[in-house]
């Protein structure tokens, strides 16, 4: 989550530091005189650490047995200055990698459609975007991206591995992905992320439930969200249900100004907490929602994709105005990052501060749990079947288990569940393929299973369990 407008550092010449002193020393006692002390050791601890810096690096630059570049030299040590903090949303980025971010705050940008984080030497999937590549292709949150285009990443920088998976509008990624104790690889085909994060419709058969989906909080997400919801209550919403599943989060304003909307004015949205001094209370009120109120039912969903600002807008919906979540628990990111520009348009990106709930609560690491817990069934969690390989009658595997698993959730009649490729499961992958389309052989090949996995996406999205229990909470 980003906190916009960073402050400025104002630079001062020696001569003014030098007044400084004095005025401090000849207003103060033996109290000035001790902070100035600590100032100045702290300051010399600084020289001494640079100078050792200045030496190996000029060392290096001079002396190394094959010529190496400045540039390789200062982004080394700056990259290592940040990945000693250990903090996996601390980052020293690029030219490519500033642009990379500044396009996805803005909304507008050519990728998967996937939020990651650097975990450990790992990269790790926050949430997949609704409606992306990412998510069709049935990436979720907490996967593991082993490989891209057959490459390793382990130990990859974030950004690194972030400008791999983008590129150009229809070319292809190949990502090899650890879910669990399996690994499976899929290929996507890179796409435009919709500009537009938010999306909504009354619900059917209920003309005064609105619904409406937030995919991500860039810096128009505050205004399409209101605008969205002026436009069901004209069609005659009165309740809403708020969708932030698979959200990844974004500007921290954006979730203020959201948020507020249904939080009486005065009652607390968000705290944020910098290492030293207290924490910063944000507060509901017209400075955020420019007096648009909703006070009727809400309820929010969440998954374990919501994360950042998605999970500050839950926490202060859910603590500061009674709404109910509904879904499972989310992610639990719970600090705030901004950036520091440098004049060749890289930057440093870092965590300022942890935020917490209206309540006090830093989720971090452990996320919201739900009012009312509601998942889907347990097969829209499997790992995808590996289709390098063609499956037939008379084999045993774990991938023969899933697309029996798969061929059951469609009402097919595969046998026992238990891996073995009976004739009952070639009978019922013939039925499939007879109903798709396709070619009628009774072995699962590539297309019969893609085929079955899309059938499956289908029915999830038709069938969906969170969206029907909040249905029913705001009726």
């Amino acid at each position: 989550m980003f906190k916009k407008n960073q402050k400025k550092v104002k630079k001062f010449g020696w001569p003014t530091v030098i007044i400084s002193s004095l005025i401090c020393l000849l207003l103060g006692s033996g109290g000035v005189y001790y902070y100035m002390d600590q100032r100045l050791q702290a300051a010399e601890a600084t020289s001494n650490s640079l100078g050792k810096i200045g030496t190996v690096y000029s060392a290096l630059y001079q002396n190394y047995y094959r010529k190496v570049s400045r540039e390789k030299l200062v982004n080394g040590a700056l990259n290592g200055m940040v990945d000693a903090l250990g903090d996996p949303f601390s980052e020293y980025m690029s030219k490519s990698e500033t642009k990379s971010l500044n396009n996805t705050i803005s909304s507008s940008f050519t990728g998967i459609g996937a939020e990651v984080q650097k975990s450990g030497s790992q990269i790790k999937i926050i949430s997949p975007i609704d409606g992306t590549p990412a998510k069709k292709a049935g990436l979720k949150a907490n996967d593991i991206i082993e490989k891209i285009n057959d490459k390793k990443i382990s130990g990859y920088s974030l950004s690194k591995a972030v400008n791999l998976i983008r590129g150009k509008k229809g070319t292809k990624v190949t990502l090899t992905i650890k879910r669990g104790n399996e690994t499976f690889t899929k290929t996507l085909v890179r796409d435009t992320i919709p500009v537009k994060t938010v999306s909504g419709h009354l619900v059917k058969d209920q003309p005064t439930i609105g619904y409406v989906k937030v995919s991500t909080f860039s810096e128009n997400t505050a205004k399409e969200f209101k605008a969205e919801l002026k436009k069901l209550q004209k069609k005659g919403a009165k309740s809403f249900i708020i969708d932030m599943r698979d959200n990844p989060g974004g500007l921290m304003d954006q979730a203020l100004k959201m948020s507020s909307i249904f939080v009486k004015n005065g009652k607390t949205l968000l705290q944020v907490k910098q290492r030293t001094g207290a924490a910063q209370v944000y507060k509901a009120g017209s400075k955020f929602d420019n007096g648009y109120k909703i006070t009727g039912k809400t309820v929010v969903l969440i998954n374990s994709g919501s994360a950042s600002a998605a999970e500050i807008f839950s926490a202060a919906l859910n603590q500061s105005a009674g709404a109910k979540l509904i879904g499972t628990k989310s992610y639990g990111k719970g600090t705030v990052q901004n950036t520091l520009p440098f004049s060749d348009k890289t930057e440093l990106k870092m965590t300022i501060a942890k935020w917490l709930t209206p309540d006090g609560d830093w989720i971090n690491h452990k996320g919201l749990q739900p009012t009312i817990k509601v998942d889907y069934p347990k097969y829209a969690y499997q790992t995808a079947i590996d289709t390098k390989k063609t499956y037939q009658n008379g084999q045993v595997s774990k991938q023969i288990k899933k697309l029996q698993t798969l061929l059951q959730a469609l009402g097919y009649q595969p046998g026992d569940v238990n891996g073995y490729y009976s004739d009952q499961t070639t009978t019922a992958v013939k039925k499939f393929q007879q109903d798709n389309n396709l070619t009628v052989s009774g072995n699962a090949d590539a297309k019969t299973v893609n085929a079955l996995e899309a059938k499956i996406a289908t029915k999830l999205s038709k069938n969906d369990p969170a969206y029907q229990r909040a249905i029913e909470a705001v009726k």
